[in-house]
């Protein structure tokens, strides 16, 4: 699931059968963290900060080492191109 939602393009509506939300939703519905890590970036870079931190605080709960330390400092700018391009960019930490 995890795989077709990365494939899928336009992250589309949640409810959509096809769109790669949806793919992400059963993907974590399976068991997949990464899926759950998935859903919090795309919520990120659609600036829905509260669905970033729902998604994160889930894949942590699921065993995602990275979406627990992340929803611990819980940044609200990221070093990736797709924040520079919604306004929430920074540059590259040594931490990063």
């Amino acid at each position: 699931m995890t795989e077709l939602s990365r494939v899928g393009g336009d992250a589309g509506r949640m409810s959509h059968p096809f769109s790669a939300r949806n793919w992400s939703y059963r993907g974590v519905r399976g068991g997949d963290a990464v899926a759950a890590y998935n859903l919090a970036m795309e919520g990120f870079n659609r600036g829905d900060l509260q669905d970033y931190r729902r998604w994160l605080r889930r894949a942590a709960r699921m065993g995602d080492e990275d979406a627990a330390l992340q929803l611990k400092r819980f940044e609200t700018r990221l070093p990736h191109e797709t924040a520079y391009e919604s306004g929430r960019g920074r540059p590259w930490r040594r931490r990063d």
